[in-house]
C-alpha cells in the first residue's frame, strides 16, 4: 500500500528532482556545444539553405547572398565606367579598324558571358554582365554615329538607334529567358523613339509628335495591361503615362491656340485617341483609385476634344460657354449601362468642368455683392449677360442629373447659391433703377429664407445665402437713406418670422434682425442730422431688446448668440458717445441696467460685476463732467456696491472670510482719502477720514471681523500720524543728535529684556485674528 507524503514533505523531494535535472541539462548542453565546435574544425558541414542556414562567422554583419550582389553590383558598375572613359577619351588614339575590334570585341564577349554562366548557375553574375553588355551596346551606337553616320541628324539617328536597340535587347530576352533584365529594357529605350522620329518632321511636326507620343503611350497602356511580365507591364506603364502627358499637352496647346477649325479639328482628333486610351483603361482596370482617375481623365478629355472645334468659331466671350456645353453631355453617361467606373468618371470629369466654369463666373456676383464698397467694372452687357447664362445653366443641371440621393442633394444647394448669385446680380448687370434693384435684392432674401422650410433644400444653406444678400442689400441701401427705411425693416420681420416659424435658425435670424435693426438707428439718426451721441443712446435701444430676447424662455440655443449681438451694439453705443462726457455717463449708466437686468438670471451672474464697472464708469464719468477733482467723490461710489456685494455673499455663505468680501469695499473708499489726507494742509480731511476710519474699526471689534479692523485700524493710526507729524518734526529739531541713537538703543534692551513676554503677546494677537472672520 502507497503512502502519500504529507504536502511538505511532497513539495521538498519536487523542488531537489527539479534541481538534479537542471544540473543534468547544463552538463548535456555543455557538452554537445564541445561536440559540435569539434565537428566544424573537422569538416564544416554543407546545410541546404531550406533547412538549416548557416550561420555568420564571429563578427559577420552580412550573410553570402548580400555580398555576392554587392560585389556584382561594383563589377559591373567599374566595367561600365571603364568603357565610358574608353569610349570618350581613348577612342581617339585608335584606328578605324582597332576601334571596331576593340568595342565590337570587348561587346560580343560581355553579351556572350552569360551563357556558361547560366549552365553553372550563377544567375546573378550573368545578370550583372547583362546589364554591362546593354550599356556596351549603348556605347557602339554613340561611337558609330561619331565615326561613320555624323551626317544623319541627331533625333534621327537616336530613334533609329532606339529602335534597334529595343530589337537588339529583346531577341537577347528571347535567347536568354532566364535573365530579367533585357525585357524591361527593351521597353524602356523603344518607348522614345517614335517622338524622336516625330520632332524632326519639319512643317507640322508639333501634330506629329503629339500624335507619336499619344500612340506610344497607347501602346505601353496595351503593355501594361495585357502583358504577363510584371517588370515590363511596370516600365511600359511608367513610360505610357510620361508619354500620354506629355502628349495630352502638346494636344492641348493645339486645341487652344488653333486659328481655325482644320487646326482644331486636327487637334481635337488627337485628344479623343487619347480619351479613348484613358476609357480603355479605367475599364480594363474596373475598380479602383487608378481605375476613376483614369475614367476623370477620359471625360475631361472627352470634353476638350469636344470644345475645341467650337471655340475656334464662337466669339471670346463665348468659349467657356461653349466647353460647358460639351461638358453637359458626359451626364447622360449616368444612366447608360456603361461599366460604374466609367459612369462615376464621366460625372466627376463634368463636375470639374462645371467648377472650372463656376470659378470663371464667379467674380460677376461677387462684384455686384460688393457694390456698395467699391464700383464694378464689368463689361459690356452682352459678355456679362452670358456670365449671368453660366450661372444659370450651371444652377439648373446641378439637381437634375445624379446617380444618388447623396447627389442629388448637393446639387439642389448648388442650385440654390447659383440662383441666388444670378438674381442678386440682375441689377447690376442690366443696370436696373436703384429702387427696383433693391426690390429684386429683398426677394433674394426672401425667397433664401422661404426655401429654409424645405430641409431637402439645406435650410442651413439657405440661411448663409440670405444673410449674404441681406448684408449686401443693406449697404445698397444706405447711400440713398430713403430707401433704407423701407429695406431695413422689410429684412428686419423677414429675419424676426423665420426665427419664429424655424426655431433652429434663431441662433443666426435673430442676430440678423438686430444687425439691421442697429443699422436703422443709424439711417434714422443720419436723416435727422442728429448728433453720434444721440445715435449711441438710441442703439442701446437694440442692447435692451437684445436683452429682452434673450430672456424669453423660448429663444433656446440662440440666447447666446443674441447676447453677444446686443454686447456688441452696446459697445458701438459707448464708442458714438465718447465725445459728449454727460451723454456717456448716461449711456454707461443704461448700459448698467441693462447688465444688472441680465444679471438677474438664472447662470448670467457674471454680468452683475458688468453691472457695477459700468455704474462707477458712469458715476466717474459725470463727476469729471461736473469737474470735481475730490477723490473721496470717485472712490465711493465704487466702494459702495462692492461693500454691498460682499454683505450679500456673507449673508449667503457664512464661511467666507471678511478679507474678499470686504476689503476690496474699504480699500476703494479708504485708501484714495488717506492719499489725499496726506497731501493736504487743511484739517477737515484727515478729521472726516479719522472718524470713518474708526467707525470701520469699531464696527470690526464689534462684528469681531478681521478685514474692518485691521484696515480701518490702519488707516486711523496713519491719519493720526499725519496729525502729528508736524509736532514730531518739530521735536525732533530741536532735540540733540544723540538723542534718536540712544532712544533706540534703549527700545531695544526694553524689548530683549521682555522678549518672552511680547512674543506671547503676539502670538494671543494672531489667535485672536485667526478666531475672528
Amino acid at each position: 500500500m502507497t503512502t502519500t507524503p504529507p504536502p511538505a514533505e511532497e513539495l521538498r523531494l519536487i523542488d531537489a528532482e527539479l534541481r538534479t535535472l537542471d544540473a543534468r541539462r547544463a552538463q548535456l548542453l555543455a557538452r554537445r556545444g564541445r561536440l559540435i565546435g569539434v565537428l566544424w574544425a573537422a569538416d564544416p558541414p554543407v546545410a541546404s539553405p531550406a533547412r538549416v542556414p548557416p550561420a555568420p562567422g564571429p563578427g559577420g554583419e552580412a550573410s553570402g547572398p548580400d555580398v555576392q550582389n554587392l560585389l556584382l553590383l561594383l563589377g559591373g558598375l567599374l566595367l561600365g565606367i571603364a568603357s565610358l572613359v574608353f569610349t570618350l577619351v581613348a577612342w581617339g588614339s585608335l584606328g578605324l579598324g582597332g576601334r571596331a575590334a576593340v568595342l565590337g570585341a570587348l561587346t560580343a564577349v560581355v553579351l556572350a558571358s552569360p551563357v556558361p554562366l547560366l549552365r553553372r548557375g550563377l544567375r546573378a553574375t550573368a545578370e550583372s554582365l547583362t546589364g554591362l553588355g546593354m550599356t556596351l551596346t549603348v556605347l557602339d551606337a554613340y561611337a558609330l554615329h561619331r565615326v561613320a553616320l555624323a551626317d544623319v541628324p541627331a533625333t534621327t539617328y537616336a530613334a533609329g538607334a532606339c529602335a534597334l536597340l529595343a530589337a537588339v535587347w529583346a531577341g537577347y530576352g528571347l535567347l536568354f529567358r532566364e535573365l530579367r533584365g533585357p525585357w524591361p529594357a527593351a521597353a524602356a529605350v523603344a518607348q522614345p523613339a517614335p517622338a524622336l522620329w516625330a520632332s524632326d518632321g519639319g512643317a507640322g511636326s508639333t501634330w506629329l509628335l503629339a500624335a507619336a507620343l499619344l500612340t506610344t503611350a497607347a501602346l505601353g497602356t496595351a503593355a501594361a495591361l495585357w502583358l504577363r511580365v510584371a517588370s515590363v507591364r511596370w516600365t511600359a506603364g511608367v513610360g505610357a503615362c510620361v508619354q500620354g502627358a506629355c502628349g495630352v499637352l502638346v494636344a492641348g496647346w493645339l486645341s487652344v491656340s488653333a486659328d481655325g477649325p482644320g487646326a482644331a479639328f486636327s487637334a481635337a482628333l488627337l485628344l479623343a485617341f487619347a480619351a479613348v486610351v484613358a476609357a480603355v483603361t479605367a475599364w480594363r482596370l474596373r475598380q479602383g483609385a487608378a481605375a476613376l482617375a483614369a475614367a476623370v481623365v477620359a471625360g475631361v478629355l472627352a470634353v476638350a476634344a469636344a470644345g475645341g472645334p467650337p471655340r475656334a468659331v464662337l466669339p471670346p466671350e463665348w468659349e467657356v460657354p461653349g466647353y460647358l456645353a460639351c461638358a453637359l453631355l458626359p451626364l447622360g453617361a449616368v444612366r447608360t449601362p456603361l461599366p460604374r467606373v466609367l459612369r462615376e468618371g464621366a460625372l466627376w470629369a463634368s463636375a470639374g468642368v462645371q467648377g472650372a466654369a463656376l470659378l470663371w463666373a464667379l467674380p460677376l456676383p461677387v462684384a455686384a455683392l460688393l457694390e456698395p464698397v467699391a464700383p464694378p467694372r464689368l463689361p459690356h452687357e452682352g459678355p456679362a449677360a452670358v456670365v449671368l447664362a453660366v450661372l444659370a445653366v450651371l444652377a439648373a443641371v446641378s439637381p437634375a442629373v445624379a446617380p444618388d440621393e447623396a447627389w442629388r442633394a448637393r446639387g439642389r444647394r448648388t442650385a440654390l447659391v447659383l440662383g441666388a448669385a444670378v438674381l442678386y446680380a440682375l441689377p447690376t448687370v442690366f443696370e436696373l433703377p436703384r429702387e427696383a434693384g433693391l426690390a429684386v435684392r429683398v426677394l433674394v432674401v426672401a425667397g433664401a429664407l422661404a426655401f429654409t422650410r424645405r430641409t431637402a433644400a439645406g435650410p442651413w444653406t439657405a440661411m448663409v445665402v440670405a444673410l449674404v444678400a441681406s448684408g449686401g442689400a443693406a449697404l445698397s441701401s444706405m447711400p440713398g437713406q430713403w430707401a433704407a427705411l423701407a429695406v431695413l425693416p422689410a429684412l428686419i420681420a423677414l429675419f424676426t418670422a423665420v426665427s419664429l416659424a424655424r426655431r433652429p435658425l434663431a441662433p443666426a435670424g435673430l442676430p440678423a434682425a438686430l444687425v439691421h435693426a442697429a443699422l436703422l438707428v443709424c439711417v434714422i439718426t443720419g436723416l435727422r442730422d442728429w448728433e453720434a451721441s444721440t445715435a449711441g443712446l438710441l442703439l442701446l435701444g437694440v442692447t435692451a431688446a437684445a436683452a429682452l430676447v434673450a430672456a424669453r424662455p423660448a429663444t433656446g440655443p440662440a440666447t447666446v448668440p443674441v447676447e453677444v449681438t446686443g454686447a456688441v451694439a452696446g459697445a458701438c453705443a459707448l464708442l458714438l458717445t465718447l465725445p459728449d462726457p454727460p451723454v456717456l455717463a448716461l449711456a454707461l449708466a443704461l448700459a448698467g441696467v441693462i447688465a444688472g437686468a441680465t444679471a438677474l438670471r438664472p447662470g448670467r451672474r457674471p454680468a452683475g460685476c458688468a453691472a457695477g464697472v459700468l455704474f462707477v464708469l458712469a458715476a466717474w464719468v459725470r463727476l469729471a463732467a461736473w469737474g470735481v477733482g475730490t477723490p473721496e467723490a470717485y472712490a465711493l461710489p465704487a466702494a459702495v456696491p462692492m461693500l454691498a456685494l460682499g454683505v450679500l455673499r456673507r449673508r449667503r455663505d457664512a464661511s467666507v472670510s471678511s478679507w474678499p468680501a470686504y476689503g476690496p469695499g474699504l480699500s476703494a473708499a479708504l485708501l484714495p482719502g488717506l492719499v489725499a489726507a496726506w497731501a493736504d494742509p487743511h484739517w477737515t480731511r484727515p478729521l472726516l477720514l479719522g472718524l470713518a476710519a474708526l467707525a470701520v474699526t469699531v464696527a470690526g471689534a464689534v462684528r469681531r471681523l478681521r478685514a474692518p479692523l485691521l484696515l480701518g485700524g490702519t488707516v486711523l493710526v496713519l491719519d493720526a500720524l499725519h496729525e502729528l507729524a508736524p509736532y514730531l518734526v518739530q521735536a525732533l529739531g530741536a532735540l540733540p543728535r544723540w538723542a534718536p541713537p540712544a532712544a533706540a538703543g534703549l527700545l531695544l534692551l526694553l524689548l530683549g529684556t521682555t522678549y518672552e513676554r511680547r512674543l506671547r503677546d503676539a502670538r494671543r494677537a494672531r489667535e485672536a485674528l485667526r478666531r475672528m472672520g
